[in-house]
């Protein structure tokens, strides 16, 4: 029995970009940075991308989604991206990427104690003296 060849998928950026969930302008953005590979160009020269154009952004909009920096996943991505990166690697990429995760969640659960304490403290009346008020203004001349 002959094996039929595989045709490669090609779509338009729009096309893409519905595919993907991700807007079209930025897929423009990620090619012209380097996180997304130049797609062919058909004799037209619309850009034509694949199965692989496809895979790398959404592996880039989850990552995104995640909180990974455009470097953290250039960096990943670089590696060889999904499928092709060594664990090891991108493991020490998501560490560090933890600890600043950490770190913005100690600094929000300290905004969230301060704002707490203020509000308690707020008559919540018509008197113009308010404690909010008063927090910002002292804060703002740190």
């Amino acid at each position: 029995m002959a094996r039929q060849s595989q045709r490669i998928r090609r779509v338009t950026r729009g096309e893409l970009a519905r595919l993907t969930g991700v807007n079209a302008e930025t897929i423009r953005y990620f090619e012209r940075i380097g996180m997304l590979p130049k797609p062919d160009r058909s004799e037209g020269g619309h850009r034509l991308y694949d199965d692989e154009h496809e895979r790398v952004l959404i592996f880039i909009r989850r990552a995104r989604r995640l909180g990974f920096t455009p470097e953290e996943v250039r960096a990943i991505l670089g590696l060889g991206g999904p499928g092709r990166a060594a664990c090891a690697q991108v493991r020490d990429i998501a560490q560090h990427h933890l600890g600043q995760v950490r770190a913005k969640i100690a600094d929000l659960l300290e905004v969230e104690k301060l704002l707490a304490a203020t509000i308690a403290r707020c008559s919540g009346d018509a008197d113009p003296q308010c404690a909010v008020v008063d927090m910002i203004q002292e804060g703002a001349a740190s």
